[in-house]
């Protein structure tokens, strides 16, 4: 093949047209706007040797950290690797969240050697906790470079932006989260039709939007994403939202045009309907052209970066309030537990029963020792020795035997100490890391609801904003459930959540979401709404359980009230500062 050079991971079979270069062989263009203006224009979509220089020109112009991984950093690494047939493919590291790499009609041993880069990637990038976007753009870059180092630099260099405002791709789950919600807000304004529909359509909206970088990065034809990627390179990040609500916009159509609007009350699981757009951008070849694609996509007005950063940081700030920064896993596989079996005991709980409650816990206590802080059996039933105990420390965890054998318990992200601050009025405090859990008669775990349903953290504040009297703490006798109300913060007008998340009506009171833990003299209670996940008696002998709306946990034990067997608290010790 002519383009040797930049060929080598091409299957030149599956390429169509474009494996015959025509057009322009060189472009010596610099000004930015020119610049833009032919990338819009596909002026080198159709010669494949100058669309991979101009790649190359275009990457090695973006601002990066002074220590930017290069070339000759992945030729040290991999040695004599590089470029050969791998007898097996190296796993992809959890950060991609499952995404492959598509095929973008690269050779089947080309997906081998994005497998590679990939992994070198993550040992460069330690800071990379969420990037689904990974596989799609590097297969993308491969395709165009004359080697794997080649596409190792201009992946490490996308990585790596350092200019302020610039966005290239997302590293992070609050980064990824934020822009999902985000792209709601524009979808919302500007494809009201196409917004309409999936409202009318779906279960859950933002379930269907979290998979808008996927229809982009992922889901289209090679030949339509690498249009895409001749001008993100040039203008960056909104050009993916332009896409993505480019393909919403002919998705409206297309369902409009086959009679497929919904019928009045009936709504589709929100997975079938991600699977339907993510078929329809497939397949999109057959009836829209890239060009096409692009032409709509800029056609949207009054599109701004500008609107798009401050969408994106009030998210990110909605999402941050909420405790919602990191992903959640059901259970970290190979979790790392700083345990010894031999040495760790519980009369509550076995050591393979620790790991398990330890696969839940946020990673950055994972390697935490557990160190006993409390136990009825040896500090007695005193709830004056349980919070003498047990203050000063965070987090902590909550684990309860009951006379029937139940086991059940709380991961608590604050300190109890701060249930001081309502004074002796009882008040809910801690965070949305906060679960609950039972492991006999079935183990099974209840986090935040919010972080099932992220479109919550939106619909409290629009509630709490048009019924003030919601929030109003009950007088005696109101609150026979023991849910207490949370404390109203200042009303803060920089602090407004997502316009398109808020919009939408839950029916939720606003202070029952978000009511993990309280304490007082005669009590200790964990999760609020409706009723209490966890509430123990100032004996710490008799206790209740209850479906709360802030975990949407069903009774936590075999019956709702209990006698405690045995109560333990665990607190997290730092295993490297224990062997100073």
């Amino acid at each position: 093949m002519a383009e040797e050079d930049y060929g080598c991971f091409v299957d030149w079979t599956q390429m169509g047209d474009l494996a015959n270069s025509s057009g322009p062989s060189k472009l010596d263009v610099k000004d930015p706007v020119e610049l833009k203006k032919l990338a819009r224009q596909g002026h080198w979509a159709k010669n494949h040797k100058l669309r991979a220089q101009v790649y190359q020109q275009l990457i090695k112009a973006i601002p990066c950290r002074t220590v930017t991984p290069d070339a000759e950093v992945y030729r040290d690494l991999m040695g004599d690797n590089t470029g050969k047939k791998a007898s097996s493919v190296i796993p992809l590291p959890d950060f991609v969240d499952g995404s492959a790499v598509p095929r973008y009609c690269l050779k089947a041993d080309s997906v081998t050697a994005v497998h590679r880069v990939i992994s070198c990637l993550a040992g460069q990038f330690p800071d990379i906790s969420h990037c689904p976007a990974l596989p799609a753009m590097t297969a993308l870059l491969l395709h165009f470079s004359a080697d794997e180092a080649q596409c190792f630099e201009h992946i490490s260099r996308l990585l790596a932006c350092n200019e302020p405002g610039r966005r290239l791709v997302d590293q992070t789950f609050l980064a990824y989260e934020s822009s999902c919600m985000t792209f709601g807000d524009l979808a919302n304004k500007y494809c009201p039709a196409a917004h309409k529909l999936i409202v009318a359509t779906a279960q859950d909206v933002v379930e269907v939007y979290s998979g808008w970088q996927r229809w982009v990065l992922g889901d289209l034809p090679f030949s339509h994403m690498a249009r895409v990627l001749d001008v993100f390179l040039v203008e960056g990040y909104k050009v993916l939202y332009r896409v993505a609500l480019a393909l919403l916009k002919f998705y409206r159509k297309q369902k409009a045009g086959a009679g497929g609007q919904p019928s009045e009350g009936q709504k589709q699981d929100s997975a079938e309907v991600k699977a339907e757009i993510q078929a329809f951008v497939k397949a999109i070849g057959s009836s829209i052209t890239p060009d096409k694609l692009l032409e709509k996509a800029f056609s949207i007005r009054l599109f701004s970066r500008k609107e798009i950063t401050l969408l994106q940081l009030t998210n990110e700030k909605s999402l941050q309030q909420k405790g919602i920064t990191v992903k959640q896993k059901s259970l970290r596989r190979n979790v790392q537990l700083a345990l010894n079996p031999d040495t760790f005991s519980s009369e509550v709980v076995s050591a393979k029963e620790m790991r398990d409650i330890w696969s839940w816990i946020p990673e950055r206590f994972a390697l935490c020792e557990p160190q006993l802080l409390f136990t009825t059996s040896t500090h007695g039933c005193s709830l004056n020795r349980f919070y003498a105990h047990v203050e000063g420390y965070e987090p902590t965890l909550l684990l309860i035997r009951t006379c029937d054998a139940d086991v059940c318990g709380a991961f608590l992200s604050t300190d109890w100490e701060e249930r001081k601050r309502g004074g002796n009025k009882l008040s809910f405090f801690g965070t949305g890391e906060c679960f609950v859990f039972r492991l006999k008669p079935e183990m099974e775990r209840y986090e935040w609801v919010v972080i099932r349903h992220p479109e919550l953290a939106s619909s409290i504040k629009a509630q709490s904003s048009e019924d003030p009297a919601e929030d109003e703490a009950p007088t005696d006798g109101q609150n026979s459930d023991n849910s207490l109300p949370v404390e109203r913060p200042a009303a803060d007008p920089s602090n407004r959540l997502s316009p398109f998340l808020s919009a939408r009506h839950f029916h939720l009171n606003s202070r029952n979401t978000s009511m993990f833990m309280a304490g007082n003299f005669d009590s200790i209670i964990v999760g609020g709404g409706e009723g209490n996940a966890l509430y123990i008696d100032g004996e710490l002998n008799h206790g209740r359980t209850a479906r709360c709306t802030t975990f949407d946990n069903p009774p936590l034990c075999s019956t709702e009230s209990f006698q405690v067997a045995l109560l333990e608290v665990w607190g997290f010790q730092d295993a490297m500062a224990s062997d100073r």
